[in-house]
């Protein structure tokens, strides 16, 4: 295989938190929400402005997909998966492909980020790889598929890449002699992802922790019975339809492809085919942080999971999307790093839902299988002893569903700069799943937006709450309690706005934007 680097042009630029609060100002009911525009200055000399004042490209847009209607969910023109979820410099990282038909490909790495508004950088390339097909995995022990594919490409990880969300892009080349079938006819030059995280050690301001647990937990590759939630598509319910079990039943691998998200009726993007759910729920806060300049740091839930002293390295933990599964470990070192004063903040939904045990996998690697457990609520269902994730966030998982969120507390310093009144609100932002139960006892606790939301027959299903409460170090824990809060933030290339029967977010919006600048500047005081 040939190996170069391909640097892209671009101009790395900050957008002005006070001209987007600006804005804000002069929203009108009904009137369309403007998106970032004003250019800045970065907010000050980090690894992260300094790596967003280098080249960017779009080319690390996925354009020629193909998901295979009879498995509905995988690529398997050319699909693959990483051997870590997350990497430091100097560490090896294997990537496992298969391809079928045989064929050669190419992988191209990509650092993403905001690099002038392109959202990518181009870090390393491999050339003329020779792929083949590997095969899918025998049906293990709890309904367990497990990949034990050969690896395609190793290197080591270069001392100079910055933390961050990195994403291979796979790129099939033409397949000679073949049978031109429904698969390869006009389907040359196929693409998928492979998605890994390069994490560090250094002190930093804010800590983005990927929610890649609850990836693979929703991960239905290689069909549609193989998510921690697919019963046998023989099992019916009722109606007649596929069941969705939510008992401790299946086992989940990181050891397989990452598939097209596995619920449709939320978003449809076969174009972030491999990359889990960062494509959804989570790269519109991290384009919008490094287009801000905040001097953030990534890592993955298996990160908290092993290292909770690294948490402490923070002025900030911030969990991102749909954060559903944890470990105890987790949540023990979470509860450590706020009570040793770092400032928590929760911008996700269903999180800390289900505690979910890790397991190595058949070859000893640890941490690589996930099964769940019981529910994070407390010693609620005679579980004695349960941490309650209400203690933690402020709240906890209360619905399916969506609605707007309604300011509730305008005098506080969230809303500063919003201009935003007592029930004012932002419409689709709550969803598709939120918080609610306020655990009101806890220091300092405050309400400070609500809302009812709705379930899919637009019946009222439970109360909304983002709420906040005081740490014991003069930090603070801020709960969201939205998958979609981040959709308020930045529209990324790419993204697609997720929208169902219960609500559908907007888009950016610079109330969002100047809440969540007022919530970080307040973390990095």
């Amino acid at each position: 295989m040939k190996e170069s680097h391909n640097p892209q042009r671009g101009i790395h630029r900050r957008d002005m938190i006070k001209g987007t609060a600006a804005a804000g100002l002069a929203l009108t009911a009904g009137a369309q929400i403007p998106t970032l525009t004003a250019a800045a200055a970065p907010k000050g000399d980090n690894p992260i402005t300094k790596e967003n004042a280098k080249p960017g490209t779009r080319d690390w847009l996925l354009t020629n997909t193909y998901i295979d209607p009879d498995t509905w969910w995988r690529s398997p023109r050319i699909e693959g998966y990483c051997s870590e979820t997350s990497v430091r410099a100097g560490d090896t990282l294997k990537v496992m492909v298969s391809t079928n038909p045989v064929s050669e490909f190419s992988l191209e790495i990509f650092r993403t980020g905001y690099y002038g508004g392109t959202g990518g950088r181009s870090m390393k390339k491999f050339e003329s790889i020779q792929g083949k097909p590997q095969a899918d995995p025998e049906i293990g022990e709890n309904r367990l598929r497990e990949c034990k594919w050969k690896p395609s490409v190793e290197f080591e990880i270069p001392d100079d890449w910055v933390s961050g969300v990195y994403l291979g892009k796979l790129t099939a080349k033409k397949v000679e002699g073949v049978y031109q079938s429904r698969l390869t006819a006009k389907k040359d030059g196929l693409q998928s992802y492979v998605i890994f995280i390069v994490r560090d050690n250094r002190p930093c301001d804010l800590l983005f922790q990927c929610s890649d647990m609850t990836w693979s937990a929703y991960n239905s590759w290689p069909d549609d019975r193989w998510s921690i939630y697919h019963a046998d598509k023989f099992i019916l319910n009722n109606a007649g339809r596929k069941k969705w079990l939510t008992g401790p039943t299946g086992w989940v691998s990181f050891d397989r492809p990452y598939a097209n998200f596995c619920q449709e009726h939320l978003v449809k993007n076969p174009k972030s085919v491999g990359s889990g759910e960062f494509l959804l729920w989570e790269s519109p806060l991290s384009y919008w942080m490094e287009q801000q300049g905040y001097d953030v740091s990534y890592l993955s839930n298996l990160d908290t999971h092993k290292d909770g002293p690294g948490l402490q390295r923070a002025k900030g933990f911030i969990s991102v999307g749909h954060d559903e599964y944890w470990t105890r470990k987790m949540y023990a070192n979470a509860i450590a790093a706020r009570d040793a004063g770092v400032n928590l903040a929760f911008l996700s939904g269903n999180s800390v839902c289900w505690e979910a045990p890790l397991l190595p996998s058949a070859q000893g690697q640890l941490h690589r299988i996930i099964r769940r457990g019981g529910l994070f609520f407390g010693e609620r269902f005679g579980r004695r002893g349960a941490p309650d994730g209400a203690l933690l966030m402020g709240g906890r998982h209360a619905g399916i569903g969506g609605g707007d969120l309604v300011c509730a507390k305008p005098k506080h310093w969230l809303y500063e700069g919003t201009d935003m009144k007592e029930g004012d609100a932002v419409k689709g932002l709550v969803g598709w799943e939120w918080h609610g139960h306020p655990a009101r006892d806890l220091p300092g606790h405050e309400i400070l937006a609500t809302g009812t939301a709705v379930d899919g027959k637009k019946r009222p299903n439970s109360a909304y709450a983002a709420t906040i409460y005081n740490g014991p170090k003069d930090n603070v824990v801020f709960n969201a309690g939205s998958i979609w809060y981040s959709q308020g933030l930045s529209s990324p290339p790419g993204h697609v706005l997720p929208a169902n029967r219960h609500a559908r977010p907007q888009g950016p919006d610079p109330r969002v934007q100047r809440m969540t600048s007022n919530l970080l500047e307040r973390f990095i005081r």
